[in-house]
């Protein structure tokens, strides 16, 4: 069970709670996005461009030798980086089997697909799927 990444899930949960209103919940994702660590300049090529995003997303995934997987991530579009470091924050240093595997239920528990954008929604829909390909890929030796 990936329990690294539910109790981060829970967590974002219980933070955006907290906010009264979508206007508030958008600031935090846009505030999440800033606080990003930037990525390396090395990581922004063409081959690390998500496909199904509007925006320009590039993800980056590194697998150390304790087998957890770290994953970095940025994006030309404001709110588009808070999504990804939402998803960076869940997902990352977290074991490949875990990623590939796990639940994300928190994108509907807080409501991101009912007040996102359908070209923002496929966008995160190909970030998940990216994620989750790449833990596939760590999980069978890659």
């Amino acid at each position: 069970m990936a329990t690294g990444i539910d109790e981060r899930q829970e967590e974002i949960v219980e933070e955006f709670a907290m906010f009264g209103d979508w206007m508030e919940k958008y600031e935090h994702i846009i505030s999440l996005g800033k606080e990003l660590a930037p990525l390396d300049p090395e990581d922004k090529v063409e081959d690390n461009l998500i496909k199904g995003c509007q925006s320009r997303v590039w993800l980056a995934a590194k697998k150390g030798d304790d087998g957890r997987v770290m994953f970095t991530a940025d994006s030309d579009a404001i709110i588009t980086k808070g999504l990804a470091a939402l998803m960076v924050r869940v997902l990352s240093d977290a074991s490949a089997a875990d990623i590939a595997s796990a639940n994300l239920s928190f994108l509907d528990d807080i409501g991101l697909h009912s007040h996102l954008s359908p070209t923002r929604s496929n966008g995160l829909q190909s970030m998940v799927k990216q994620m989750k390909l790449y833990g596939l890929a760590f999980t069978a030796g890659g």
